[in-house]
């Protein structure tokens, strides 16, 4: 080799190695630290852009996750607040089931009447109950309804013949035995609507279904809708639209309200047969008498569902429309007409009491729907948020995979590129002396 003094090729050459040692030290250095295999493009482009994907669909299923917790939340304080409402409610029936014994006078009557004003003002201060500002149960919430719907009931006691123009002295029950109403029965009938309780009561002679509720609208006109033979199976429409039928099918009486929304709705309504000694047939009533609410009242609504968003995509949402839990919704207070007043329903005299008992009825049923609507949702955001986590820990292990350091690895790696650096350090201060024996052919 010739000796120069120059270029020193030696010295060249190991300060290139040098500059990579010093390179691979600074990349291990980088990735020890980081506890990441890959901390820019540089290093792996496609695996880079493989793990940020990853990374923004864990951090969308952490919120997805958060959302779906968030929505639980506002869920149980709603159940909550229809859970005390139900609770009232039983209460309520005790005490108006206490109001219909004679036992008790006027002035006890009118006790129990104070302590029901006060309880149904308590179902209104549920229903306005908040989450985050936002009124739950007041109505505010609901889906969209389009059309305000009629409520209707029915009774599926009786014989899958019975006609509305049958006349009650013919009349069967479920099993084909004869109710055994006779003509010189006494009947009376009762029905509360918008806070006000009406009764009559006529002999049976030839009354049908029919005339029951004919004379009913003759107490307040047009309070129902009196259909001139058998509904079928078919029962009416709901909130949404569809189709509702008997639940086994078969045919049965249904009557509904003379108009549609809460204002017109049939809170309760009973029907009462009593033999000529004036004692009341209850083996008779128990069949006659035995309507329930199928289809709610509600008033016309504009799409106020809460919609909730539990997906990492676009509309992967769950939707929960809340309904109006107010004690007008319920059936239990109205709007006198005469007066414009609000009227909590009448419970200061036997018969109105006796009335009350399936109006407190019907307004449980409506609580409890409403609670086990809710109570299902609950249930489902719960499987949801499991499977949220579930989901964004498994995508978690794949960028795992793909982004974090082996540690053991990258320690061997650093050490190793640690002691090459030390190497090539020495052998360039080496190199650099090499060119120093040209001196001795000078001197």
């Amino acid at each position: 080799m010739a000796m120069v003094v120059k270029n020193n090729l030696s010295a060249l050459n190991t300060l290139n190695i040098m500059n990579k040692n010093s390179s691979a030290l600074s990349k291990s250095l980088q990735k020890v630290s980081s506890g990441e295999k890959i901390n820019s493009a540089a290093d792996d482009a496609s695996g880079y852009a493989i793990s940020e994907k990853m990374k923004v669909q864990i951090r969308s299923l952490d919120q997805a996750n958060q959302n779906s917790q968030n929505g639980s939340s506002l869920l149980k304080t709603a159940e909550g607040a229809v859970s005390s409402t139900v609770d009232i409610l039983k209460t309520l029936k005790e005490k108006v089931v206490n109001a219909a014994n004679d036992t008790n006078t006027t002035a006890d009557r009118q006790t129990i009447q104070n302590e029901l004003n006060q309880a149904i003002d308590q179902i209104n201060d549920n229903a306005n109950v908040t989450f985050n500002g936002k009124t739950l149960v007041d109505g505010s919430m609901n889906k969209q309804i389009t059309a305000a719907t009629t409520s209707v009931f029915t009774n599926q006691s009786l014989g899958t013949a019975t006609a509305y123009n049958s006349a009650l002295t013919d009349m069967l029950d479920r099993d084909g035995n004869t109710l055994d109403i006779k003509s010189s029965d006494t009947i009376k009938v009762s029905f509360v609507q918008n806070g006000r309780t009406y009764t009559t009561s006529y002999s049976v002679s030839n009354t049908t279904m029919a005339t029951i509720f004919t004379n009913a609208n003759s107490m307040n006109a047009s309070s129902f809708t009196v259909p001139a033979s058998n509904g079928g199976s078919y029962i009416g429409k709901d909130e949404t639209g569809v189709s509702v039928y008997t639940a086994d099918g078969t045919s049965a009486i249904s009557i509904s309200a003379g108009a549609a929304g809460t204002t017109n709705q049939i809170s309760g309504f009973s029907i009462s047969v009593s033999g000529t000694d004036g004692n009341v047939k209850k083996s008779i009533n128990q069949k006659l008498d035995n309507f329930s609410l199928s289809i709610r009242a509600q008033n016309t609504s504009g799409n106020n569902a809460l919609t909730l968003q539990i997906g990492t995509k676009s509309n992967q949402s769950i939707t929960v429309g809340l309904t109006d839990m107010r004690a007008v919704a319920l059936g239990l207070q109205g709007t006198d007409a005469m007066t414009g007043t609000v009227k909590n329903i009448d419970i200061t005299t036997r018969d109105n009491a006796n009335a009350a008992i399936n109006v407190m009825d019907t307004a449980i049923t409506k609580a409890l729907t409403e609670q086990t609507k809710i109570g299902a949702v609950e249930s489902r955001l719960d499987y949801t948020s499991s499977n949220l986590t579930s989901a964004s820990e498994n995508v978690t292990a794949a960028e795992s995979t793909i982004r974090d350091a082996n540690m053991a690895t990258e320690m061997t790696e650093y050490t190793k590129n640690n002691v090459l650096l030390q190497a090539s350090q020495a052998m360039l201060a080496q190199a650099n002396q090499s060119t120093s024996k040209v001196l001795s052919l000078l001197q």
